[in-house]
């Protein structure tokens, strides 16, 4: 069952599937799927369970300890206001997901 929102897919793990061929064909870094549903990357995952797969056309962003807002809209390549305007709520506590939509 998938389900959708602005940012991320909504995938339910079927029996048999593992985080690499999830990422495989979704064309995702099986890192970043991994840290986006706060998961290790080699973290048993289980039928039913629900993760969110990033959609393409966005950059994701996720917080670390000291990040600062300029400091990722930087690493976005755009400005604050820009980086607000897409993400509702901006806490930059550690392994808060930012969002950028790509070519703005």
């Amino acid at each position: 069952m998938n389900e959708t929102n602005t940012y991320f897919t909504y995938y339910t793990i079927e029996k048999g599937d593992n985080l690499y061929a999830i990422s495989k064909k979704y064309n995702i870094n099986p890192k970043l799927l991994a840290a986006i549903n706060g998961i290790k990357d080699n973290e048993y995952i289980y039928p039913g369970q629900e993760i969110m797969i990033p959609k393409s056309g966005y950059s994701y962003y996720i917080t670390g300890e000291g990040d600062t807002l300029s400091g990722v809209a930087g690493a976005f390549r755009t400005n604050t206001e820009n980086l607000a305007r897409l993400n509702n709520t901006i806490y930059l506590l550690p392994e808060q997901i930012l969002v950028y939509k790509d070519g703005r």
